[in-house]
């Protein structure tokens, strides 16, 4: 018989149960109680999902217990040390048809539920010699402890799930080849230019008649190309690995029920290879030295080892050949030049009505007999005239569209126009080349507006300006007849 917990309540009957800063009660351990061992599974499955068991590995204890009337369950034990990690777990187990318990290391008592906010408390402890004893609202019963069940030996024990979705996972894989492939495989990966490392394992023999060790070439392969993913899995004789956790890896095509990253039990200097139908798991304590593929690429020796030595000349002949200038595929880029020729400038003049002041002001023009030469560091392609130019090198210019032939670096062209200093020099694609002094370059802005006539006017004094004759006035009796002495206009 249970009873619930109130506020603030200090009296408590179950050994090492007491309330922790939210006033709920907590003891020193916690408990989870699950009918099978499929339960057991689903519980580290929806854990491990999301969390990691790396705070609870150090206290958890999974133990198979059997009740008076003979059935077995299992129990799954750790250190509670707050009512936060305690609901998290209680949480799970009702997920997955389990119990949670909260008490120390005999007495287990029901843990919080919507029913009592606070916990539980029993209304009367068993006498009892047993390993556990537990109070539920729905049953009391006492468990004698089988045996204990390692999670490391457990998760090896698991048989992989099938799952194709993980043959198009990219990332880091594993090929282990049988003796007699490595070679082969080693050799494959070099002519196909595949980065990886690659190492020998040997592990026992499989039964007592084999003689020797077994040997296996293990490659490692950090981006396997996707032409190659269904050769390495259909293949006899080479299994492919995917690493999902420090020190563990599962075979391509299969999905471990436990979520493995969030279980700390492997080596990270040793390789746990889960493998699927049914095998048993390949295990390499420590894992060998590794090598570079391309150090076990096959050597071809020539028969012959006599060398050919050149003699040295006197001189060399040049070689030289004309300089083309061929249309590019390539996308336009740094178009900052425009070349007009001398009747496109009437419309150079209608335009610049319509240019914005930016464009104007960062403009420079060069006018010459073969025409204006404009430049704009940020790009001619507002003023739609004319032969356009892309910049390749310092003051050196190809048209848009077009590139050298042969194929040399802008510095070495440059050169061998003779690095004209002061010029700026633009290739027309009949091969010629243009060279503007650039001091012949000026603003745009300040060029661009025609002097306007204007007539001098001469201003006055504005004392002469403001003067003016006196006026006096004088008020005077009107009379008896007002305008008696006004004449009629004529």
């Amino acid at each position: 018989m249970l009873e619930r917990i109130a506020l603030h309540q200090t009296r408590l009957r179950v050994p090492g149960l007491g309330l922790d800063s939210k006033g709920v009660a907590l003891g020193q351990r916690g408990l989870i109680l699950l009918p099978s061992i499929d339960r057991l599974v689903a519980l580290l499955g929806v854990y491990t999902r999301e969390r990691s068991l790396e705070d609870l590995t150090p206290s958890l204890e999974i133990h198979s217990v059997r009740s008076k009337l003979g059935a077995r369950e299992l129990t799954v034990q750790f250190a509670a040390e707050s009512s936060d990690r305690m609901d998290r777990m209680a949480e799970t187990a009702r997920l997955v048809g389990g119990f949670a318990f909260t008490g120390s290391s005999r007495h287990f008592v029901q843990y919080r539920d919507a029913a009592a906010p606070f916990g539980y408390d029993a209304a009367q402890l068993l006498a009892t010699d047993a390993a556990l004893a537990l109070y539920h609202d729905k049953f009391t019963q006492v468990y004698e402890v089988e045996r204990a069940i390692e999670l490391r030996a457990l998760l090896l024990r698991l048989m992989p799930h099938v799952d194709p979705a993980t043959s198009g996972d990219s990332g880091l894989r594993i090929i282990v080849a049988e003796q007699g492939l490595g070679a082969a495989l080693v050799h494959y990966l070099v002519r196909s230019r595949v980065e990886g490392e690659v190492a020998v394992a040997e592990w026992p023999p499989d039964s007592s008649f084999d003689d020797g060790l077994v040997r296996r070439t293990v490659v490692r392969v950090p981006a396997l190309p996707p032409r190659m993913r269904a050769l390495m899995q259909s293949t006899p004789g080479l299994t492919t690995f995917l690493p999902v956790g420090p020190g563990v890896a599962v075979e391509i095509g299969y999905r471990h029920p436990v979520h493995l990253r969030g279980c700390n039990v492997f080596d990270p200097a040793g390789l746990v290879l889960l493998r699927g139908r049914g095998d048993e798991p390949w295990t390499i304590p420590r894992l060998p030295e590794f090598g570079d593929l391309r150090a076990f690429a096959r050597v071809e020796l020539r028969g012959d080892s006599s060398e050919q030595v050149a003699v040295s000349t006197s001189a060399a002949d040049a070689v030289r050949v004309p300089l083309r200038v061929a249309p590019s595929p390539a996308p336009w880029k740094n178009v900052s030049a425009t070349w007009l020729q001398p009747s496109e400038l009437p419309l150079l003049r209608r335009l610049a009505y319509a240019l914005p002041r930016d464009i104007i002001a960062r403009t420079t023009v060069a006018i010459t007999p073969r025409g204006a030469f404009l430049r704009c560091p940020g790009g001619i392609e507002a003023i739609p005239l004319g032969m356009f130019f892309a910049e390749v090198h310092a003051n050196l210019f190809v048209p848009a569209g077009y590139d050298f032939t042969p194929a040399v670096a802008p510095e070495v062209l440059f050169r061998a126009l003779g690095s004209p200093a002061g010029q700026v020099v633009f290739v027309t694609p009949q091969t010629t080349a243009i060279a503007v002094d650039q001091a012949a370059f000026v603003s745009l802005e300040l060029s661009l507006v025609e002097a306007h006539p204007w007539e001098p006017v001469v201003a006055e004094s504005i004392e002469r300006a403001l003067t003016f004759e006196r006026i006096d006035l004088k008020l005077e009796a009107l009379g008896m007849f007002p305008m008696g002495d006004v004449e009629p206009p004529a």
